[in-house]
């Protein structure tokens, strides 16, 4: 698919088609990345961004158990 470059103030600017567009998940706002491999202009769909919810989704206290060693209790840490 060919889409015409236009001035965009000092700068110039590539049209998204509205179906691209929808396929990809963009809307008014949206980032992308840039980038050139070769002598291709390459326009990529930035990369998820992910909440700590999403992150921790299957994570519980006894997962966790092992993955921490903090040594044996000293002081007034030391609980009976």
């Amino acid at each position: 698919m060919q889409v015409q470059i236009s001035k965009w103030g000092n700068s110039l600017g590539v049209r998204v088609p509205k179906d691209v567009a929808a396929k990809l998940g963009l809307t008014e706002g949206s980032r992308v990345d840039v980038a050139i491999e070769g002598d291709r202009l390459v326009i990529s769909t930035k990369r998820p961004v992910y909440s700590l919810e999403e992150l921790l989704v299957g994570m519980t206290p006894e997962s966790m158990r092992g993955a921490f060693d903090w040594g044996s209790d000293a002081g007034r840490e030391n609980v009976d």
